[in-house]
C-alpha cells in the first residue's frame, strides 16, 4: 500500500465479522490526505465498524488497514497519539467543567502544561465556549457539547480526525457551523474522515463512500458519482403531482420514483434513449400538464441508484438463477 503520504488511510479487504453477520465486507479505502472523506449509508450499514477498526479499537476478522503509516492493528497504541476520535454519543465527563475536560484530554497527551493552557484559551475562543469554562458539560445544549468534543478530540493537534456521525443530535444551525469548522482544520492539512446519513452532509465531503449492509457500493467525488451511475435522472415538476406520480409509477422503464415536495424524480436505466422524452410523453397521454428536464444526480439519486437499484437487480439475477 502506498506510503508517501498522499493517503492517509488505505485499507485493503477489510472485513469483520460478529458470529455469523459480516458487518463490513471486503471494503477497501484510500483516503487523501487533508480532505474530508464521507462515509455515507443507514444504521447497520458498517460505518461504525470500519471506524472502530480504523483507529484500533477493533481488530478486523480479515483484510488490513494503513493509518497515518502505521498498522492500525498492530500499531493501535501509536496510532491513538496520533489521531482524534468523536464518537455519536458524547463522551466527555458530563460531571466535570468544560475546562476541566479540556485539562483531563491535555494530560492524557502528556502536552506540557504551559502549551496545555495556551491550547485551551485557543479552543475555547475557536469553538465559542468562552465564558463557560466553568460549566459542567451535563448541562451544555447539544450544539454545545458537540463543539467541546470536537474541541477535546483536536487537543493535541492529530493529524486525523475520525468522527462517527457526530451531527446526529443537534439542529441544522449547529449542523452547519459545524461543518465550517470542519473546513477550517482541513484547509489546515488535517484529514478527516466522517460517517453521515444526512444527504446534505455527504455533498459537502471533498470524496464519499456509501456503505451497504458492510459492503461499499459507490466511491468518489459527489461529482464523479453522479456521472458514474447508471441511470438518467428526470425532474418533473407538475400542478398536480399526486396524479403524475400516479401515471410514472405505470412506466415499465422507470426503475425508481421518489416524491420530494411538487417535484418528482425518475430514474430510467442510461441504456434507454430519450428518457424525458419517455416521461414527457407518458405525462401528454394523461392528460397531465408538467414541465419534464433530465437533471444531474444529487445525493439521493446516487444513494437510491447504488443501493435499492443494486438491491433489485442482485434479487432479480438470483431469482433467474433459481
Amino acid at each position: 500500500m502506498n506510503d508517501n503520504g498522499e493517503f492517509a488511510i488505505q485499507a485493503r479487504g477489510l472485513t469483520r465479522r460478529f458470529g455469523a453477520l459480516v458487518a463490513v465486507n471486503e471494503v477497501d479505502l484510500d483516503v487523501p490526505s487533508g480532505k474530508i472523506y464521507g462515509f455515507l449509508g443507514p444504521n447497520g450499514s458498517g460505518k461504525s465498524t470500519t471506524i472502530r477498526m480504523l483507529c484500533g479499537l477493533l481488530t478486523p476478522s480479515s483484510g488490513q488497514a494503513n493509518v497515518l503509516g502505521l498498522d492500525a492493528g498492530r500499531d493501535s497504541e501509536a496510532l491513538k497519539q496520533r489521531i482524534g476520535y468523536m464518537t455519536q454519543r458524547f463522551s466527555l465527563y458530563e460531571d466535570l467543567g468544560v475546562r476541566e475536560n479540556l485539562q483531563f484530554i491535555g494530560e492524557v497527551y502528556a502536552i506540557p502544561r504551559r502549551e496545555r493552557r495556551r491550547r485551551m484559551d485557543e479552543l475555547l475562543g475557536r469553538f465559542n465556549l468562552k465564558g463557560r469554562e466553568r460549566q459542567r458539560a451535563g448541562t451544555l445544549s447539544g450544539g454545545q457539547k458537540q463543539r467541546l468534543a470536537l474541541a477535546a478530540a483536536t487537543m493535541h493537534r492529530p493529524h486525523l480526525l475520525l468522527l462517527d456521525e457526530p451531527t446526529s443530535a443537534v439542529d441544522p444551525s449547529n449542523r452547519r457551523d459545524f461543518w465550517e469548522a470542519l473546513f477550517e482544520l482541513a484547509e489546515q492539512g488535517t484529514t478527516i474522515l466522517v460517517s453521515t446519513h444526512y444527504m446534505d452532509e455527504a455533498v459537502r465531503c471533498h470524496n464519499l463512500a456509501i456503505l451497504d449492509r458492510g459492503v461499499k457500493v459507490a466511491d468518489g467525488s459527489p461529482r464523479r458519482l453522479g456521472e458514474n451511475i447508471d441511470t438518467h435522472v428526470i425532474e418533473v415538476r407538475a400542478p398536480d403531482a399526486d396524479a403524475a406520480h400516479l401515471v410514472l409509477h405505470g412506466v415499465a422503464q422507470i426503475v425508481s420514483l421518489t416524491r420530494l415536495g411538487s417535484k418528482l424524480r425518475a430514474q430510467i436505466p442510461k441504456q434507454i434513449p430519450q428518457p424525458a422524452a419517455i416521461v414527457d410523453q407518458a405525462l401528454r397521454r394523461a392528460g397531465i400538464a408538467a414541465q419534464v428536464d433530465q437533471v444531474f444526480p444529487d445525493i439521493e439519486d446516487i444513494f437510491v441508484a447504488v443501493t435499492e437499484l443494486r438491491e433489485a437487480r442482485s434479487a432479480k439475477v438470483v431469482e433467474t438463477d433459481s
